[in-house]
């Protein structure tokens, strides 16, 4: 499925227009403020991108392909939770941008742009929940050793709540005293499990996808699992994806359309065509001998 169908950018006519109409930005190289996110497509002589059922942008660090994702991510007001660079000019290029979507209907309700803020937010937070069972456990651990220390007398009606947790603790072992106060910690995965997880969970049907990076904290055989998954949302469950990476495993999914912006003008490639993708060949390649 496709929900939206190509994305103009500000074009090197608009960014100039709006230097001498505005005299809010100082197109020179001796400009001291940051214009961002203008002064970076126009010249990699992008202005415009058409997409497929998944689309990738390729690139270094610097390139731009997590600026497009905000770009179009604030464009059309897609779901998002983490903040994103920005500047007092973001909102001004983003008049100078236009989305053209299927049939000009909004992309459903459930769409999003999902960083890897995101996703360590998450993991962090999953972690910092165990850490609190933690603590918790060995409080209660304390308490059942302290209330199975010398002897106690019941001197009121008050005190009979006190002799039942007492011999609560007499009867109990420590871990069945603890395991009836304490809820389980939740299940014991890595951080790439639980990177995978959240997206597992996020990614519904029907609806549009902006990933920005989602290789990150994910070992090579989860980015392949992902691939997988991210083919099978396409094919299959009507999703659509904008994905910024690196990540060959995600380069290779089978259909995608991927723009590389290492290049000038930026163009779009086979994804054996990539630098990076030739340079763990080559690197490979070096070390065929080694295999055998």
């Amino acid at each position: 499925m496709i929900y939206l169908e190509s994305f103009r950018l500000a074009s090197e006519d608009n960014e100039t227009e709006y230097c001498f109409e505005s005299r809010k930005l100082d197109m020179t190289a001796h400009n001291t403020n940051n214009p961002y996110p203008f002064k970076i497509f126009p010249f990699k002589y992008l202005s415009r991108l058409d997409f497929a059922p998944i689309t990738l942008l390729y690139g270094g660090n610097g390139s731009g392909k997590s600026t497009i994702l905000n770009i179009i991510a604030q464009k059309l007001k897609l779901t998002r939770t983490s903040p994103y660079s920005r500047t007092p000019f973001f909102e001004d290029y983003l008049e100078f941008c236009r989305a053209e979507l299927y049939r000009d209907k909004k992309p459903p309700e459930e769409s999003c742009i999902i960083t890897s803020d995101d996703v360590f937010d998450y993991m962090l937070n999953f972690r910092t929940l165990n850490e609190g069972v933690d603590r918790k456990r060995e409080e209660l651990f304390e308490e059942w050793y302290a209330l199975r220390q010398g002897s106690f007398q019941i001197r009121s009606l008050e005190d009979v709540e006190e002799l039942q947790h007492r011999r609560d603790a007499w009867k109990s072992t420590r871990s069945d005293y603890t395991a009836r106060r304490i809820p389980q910690n939740l299940p014991g995965q890595s951080n790439g499990e639980n990177a995978y997880g959240y997206f597992a969970e996020k990614i519904r049907g029907n609806a549009l996808y902006l990933l920005d990076e989602p290789e990150n904290s994910l070992s090579a055989r989860r980015q392949i699992e992902l691939a997988r998954f991210l083919e099978d949302s396409a094919r299959f469950y009507g999703c659509q994806f904008i994905i910024s990476t690196h990540s060959p495993f995600l380069l290779a999914m089978k259909g995608a359309r991927i723009y590389d912006l290492d290049t000038t003008p930026v163009e779009v490639k086979k994804w054996t065509e990539l630098s990076n993708v030739k340079l763990y060949h080559e690197f490979f390649e070096a070390h065929r001998s080694e295999f055998d």
